[in-house]
């Protein structure tokens, strides 16, 4: 007995030690897909800031859960776990973006949409919310009348004011520190850049270069430059900004065809139209429904 006793304590031992080798290989391969529960989150909380925009907006976490799961499922296939990750991370933050965007006014798409985008930058650590404070109050809390140029409107002045006195995350510090100084040398050359139809398109004086170069915040600095002196083409900027974060495919007119919304919807979760004036689905559902041969009762 005590032989076998002795036995069983080995064979314990080994399997315990084994155990504890796959527990750590286990960990490693879970932390290789962390980034994906990252992304989610990230894309989760967008979703619920929208809630503050508009009441209607509330999206239920089990709702979240359900695109979160379809996109694993349905993402792109591959043996390195590398690019299998890049691929979920893709396809989740498109399936929410079309899922979410579905249900928003016209009017707060490019809010959702910039939202996500800097969002993710904060995430990855290449912005602050001090940053996206500066977008959005740009020199709301600044209080200076020592306006020294006479073509600009006082509150472009402030904005310019904000821009100066702010530190941009990482190696960026203030970016924007020597331009009220450079716009006092060259005034000519920026009242023309700040008069342009399309300031978001044309080379920015004395900084394009360093703005062009700089691959990780840049293309938000050009933002925050276009709302702080341009306000009225902020959405323009918007989304170039988020062409440059998220890609082409974020900007470009969406459609939702009526076949991919029937095949997410289900008996408990039915399809509901908020329709604005003069539009109306009716033809393309019956059309639908007749190739489905499911014609709805009415009655």
């Amino acid at each position: 007995m005590l032989a076998t006793i002795k036995t069983k304590s080995k064979e314990v031992t080994e399997k315990l030690q084994e155990a504890s080798e796959k527990k750590i290989e286990i960990n490693d391969k879970r932390e290789i897909f962390r980034p994906v529960a990252a992304r989610g989150a990230v894309l989760y909380f967008c979703i619920v800031e929208m809630t503050l925009v508009q009441w209607m907006y509330n999206t239920s976490l089990s709702q979240f859960i359900g695109l979160f799961e379809w996109s694993i499922l349905n993402s792109k296939k591959d043996q390195l776990p590398k690019i299998r990750v890049e691929n979920i991370v893709s396809c989740l933050t498109m399936k929410v973006y079309r899922y979410i965007n579905r249900g928003l006014f016209e009017r707060d798409k490019v809010m959702f949409k910039l939202l996500m985008a800097t969002k993710i930058l904060i995430k990855d650590g290449k912005l602050t919310n001090g940053d996206v404070g500066l977008l959005l109050k740009a020199g709301g809390g600044i209080d200076d009348r020592t306006k020294p140029f006479s073509w600009m409107e006082q509150k472009q002045w402030l904005n310019l004011k904000a821009l100066s006195k702010h530190k941009f995350a990482n190696e960026h510090t203030f970016f924007f520190k020597e331009l009220p100084d450079k716009i006092n040398r060259s005034e000519q050359l920026w009242k023309k850049w700040i008069d342009e139809n399309e300031p978001e398109n044309t080379p920015v004086p004395d900084y394009e270069e360093k703005i062009s170069a700089d691959q990780n915040i840049g293309h938000f600095i050009h933002l925050c430059l276009v709302r702080a002196m341009r306000e009225d083409r902020t959405v323009l900027a918007s989304n170039q900004f988020v062409r440059e974060v998220l890609g082409d495919e974020y900007v470009q007119p969406v459609t939702d065809q009526i076949s991919d919304i029937f095949e997410e919807s289900r008996a408990h979760l039915p399809v509901l139209y908020l329709l604005s004036a003069g539009a109306d689905p009716t033809g393309p559902i019956d059309e639908f429904a007749k190739k489905k041969k499911q014609f709805p009762k009415i009655g």
